[in-house]
């Protein structure tokens, strides 16, 4: 059974770090594009960021330049999104979502499905 699940999320402060985690099971990542989503309540689901099948990275969300990266680690499977100097606009469910691709650029977000459970992010003093 092909799946993903997300983890790390949880409460911190304003001006702090997460790393979120997707780890991926029943499948190997290395032939997919990888996309981290995000959904606030009240708000449409917005593409964050994506690594490609060769790691290169495109970032959607203008407001993640310059303080999240995403990264992947073959050895284990797994996808991380480093999120740093947080802020309360970043509060929101979320969730990593595969895209078979042979590109070595990832495609675009429509091409990415629905996601699964996610994990919560919350970012408040």
């Amino acid at each position: 059974q092909l799946r993903l699940v997300e983890s790390g999320g949880g409460l911190v402060q304003p001006g702090g770090s997460l790393r979120l985690s997707c780890a991926a099971s029943g499948f190997t990542l290395d032939y997919y594009a990888i996309a981290w989503f995000r959904q606030a309540p009240g708000k449409e689901r917005e593409g964050v960021l994506c690594i490609s099948s060769i790691g290169e990275t495109t970032t959607w969300a203008a407001s993640a330049k310059g303080r999240f990266t995403i990264s992947r680690d073959s050895a284990v499977n797994t996808v991380y999104l480093q999120m740093n100097s947080l802020k309360p606009v970043d509060t929101a469910v979320y969730y990593c979502i595969a895209a078979p691709s042979k590109l070595n650029y990832c495609p675009p977000v429509a091409a990415f499905g629905s996601g699964g459970q996610g994990t919560q992010v919350t970012v408040s003093s």
